[in-house]
């Protein structure tokens, strides 16, 4: 008798050793990366999803070997009630246990946008209108409603978005996107509007936000942002107009096919400053954060004129006569340069 219970114990012994190896085994398979990841896999947790419609539908999309270990492990651990909807991406080197945890904290698949410097407000439209995972809510409507829908106080939105890259979840609104830009340009411009230097010929910061966005189609150079701002600020404060080709191009609209003639630079429309005086009346471009500081804190000196160099940079002049001989060394053609 006390042999039999011997060899039960050993039994039961042996079994649970058996047990207790399976079990670790499974917990360390828990924590290695699958093999099953090879590239990045989208999946979606719709709401409502249980733990076992989950984690069936993670095996169907072949991203778990199987359903067992991973429901055992997120009931062991309590979370089995708390794993959330939207959209992942699970990439190589993912294990069961980071699956899980990403469900947990809601680690969801994250898109991106960048609207560009310089870039017109159709061409921001333009990239949300092709933007992956974006829900499209203004398709058709005009500039005039895009500024209402935006809470804007002026009728057109040109200038009014911050040039940054932004990131988002699917089913994302492009009015959900355009307001975040919208509120980060509003907030940037009234931060150096309130630090800005002395006395400058702008009555609002809006009339700012214009000139920050012909100096940003000037120059991609950030070091001489500053310098242009002061011939600008200058120009307006003599009364001079600015004679800037990228606010006519601007006006020219389509008509522009990136050769600007002698013509067109005598072309009246709203936004030719070599026929009107002072500034646009609304931005050309979505300036960043740069030209903002430049257009509020501009470079003092006496310079009035500067032509392009051709390398990305500019001569700067103080007299017209200065500026017609940089013009012919630079341009090889009297006339094509700012005055």
């Amino acid at each position: 008798m006390r042999k039999l219970i011997t060899q039960t114990s050993i039994v039961i012994a042996i079994a649970a050793l058996l047990l207790l190896l399976s079990l670790l085994s499974a917990i360390n398979e828990f924590y290695q990366p699958l093999s099953s990841l090879s590239a990045p896999k989208a999946f979606e947790v719709k709401p409502g999803d249980s733990l076992t419609v989950i984690a069936s539908e993670l095996v169907d999309d072949r991203i778990l070997p199987s359903s067992n270990l991973f429901r055992f492990m997120a009931w062991w651990r309590g979370v089995e009630d708390v794993l959330q909807a939207g959209e992942y991406q699970f990439d190589p080197g993912r294990s069961q246990a980071d699956i899980l945890q990403m469900l947990v904290d809601g680690e969801v698949r994250q898109y991106r946008i960048t609207f560009i410097e310089g870039w017109r407000f159709s061409d921001v439209m333009d990239a949300l209108s092709s933007a992956s995972g974006l829900k499209t809510t203004l398709d058709g409507y005009t500039a005039e409603a895009l500024g209402v829908a935006l809470g804007l106080e002026v009728s057109h939105p040109e200038g009014m978005l911050h040039p940054d890259t932004y990131f988002y979840t699917r089913g994302t609104t492009d009015l959900e996107l355009l307001k975040r830009a919208r509120e980060r340009q509003q907030a940037i411009l009234e931060s150096h509007w309130e630090k800005r230097l002395g006395a400058l010929p702008f009555s609002d910061p809006y009339e700012a936000l214009t000139l920050a966005s012909v100096i940003e189609k000037e120059s991609n150079a950030q070091s001489e942002r500053g310098r242009i701002a002061g011939v600008f600020i200058r120009r307006l404060e003599q009364g001079m107009r600015l004679q800037s080709d990228p606010t006519v191009i601007y006006g020219l609209g389509q008509e522009f096919d990136g050769d600007l003639t002698r013509q067109q630079l005598q072309a009246l429309t709203p936004y030719n400053t070599y026929r009107i005086n002072g500034l646009p009346p609304t931005p050309i471009a979505l300036p960043g954060e740069s030209s903002i500081i430049a257009s509020l804190n501009p470079d003092p000196g006496d310079s009035l004129y500067f032509v392009s160099r051709g390398d990305g940079t500019h001569q700067f002049s103080v007299s017209l006569e200065e500026h017609n001989a940089a013009v012919n060394q630079f341009q090889r053609t009297a006339g094509s340069g700012r005055q």
